[in-house]
C-alpha cells in the first residue's frame, strides 16, 4: 500500500486537491504493482517550508512511503510525474519540489500484518 503526503506552503483550494488527488492515482502505477485502488493520500497545506532560509516562494515536500518495491522499480517515472503535476496544478517551480522516498518492508491494516509476498 503506498502512502503519499505533501506539505506545501501554499494554500491549496478544495478543486486543486481534488486534481492533484486524480493525478497522484494515475501516476502511482508507474510504480509496477501499485494502483489508486490501494493508495492512501495526505495533504498538509500552509505548511511551514523554508528553502535556503527562505519562505517567500512555494516550496513542496512530498513524501512517498511504498511497500514491497525494494529495487525502487518506477520511481524515476513516478518522481517525474508529481514533479510535473504539482507544478502544473500548484505552480511550484520544479527546482523547488523535493521527493522523499520510503521503502515500507512492514505493513498493517486493521490489525493484520501483511504479507509482503502477497503483494510482490
Amino acid at each position: 500500500m503506498p502512502f503519499i503526503i505533501s506539505r506545501v506552503n501554499i494554500p491549496i483550494s478544495n478543486e486543486q486537491e481534488i486534481v492533484i488527488k486524480s493525478k497522484l492515482g494515475r501516476a502511482i502505477e508507474l510504480v509496477p504493482g501499485k494502483s489508486e485502488q490501494y493508495l492512501l493520500l495526505g495533504f498538509e497545506d500552509n505548511y511551514h517550508l523554508y528553502l535556503k532560509g527562505d519562505n517567500s516562494k512555494p516550496i513542496a515536500y512530498i513524501t512517498a512511503s511504498i511497500f514491497g518495491n525494494e529495487q525502487h522499480l518506477g520511481y524515476d517515472e513516478f518522481a517525474r510525474e508529481v514533479t510535473k503535476i504539482f507544478n502544473e496544478v500548484l505552480n511550484i517551480p520544479i527546482e523547488n519540489i523535493y521527493i522523499k522516498f520510503d521503502d515500507i518492508s512492514d505493513w498493517s491494516v486493521a490489525g493484520q500484518n501483511i504479507d509482503r509476498n502477497r503483494y510482490l
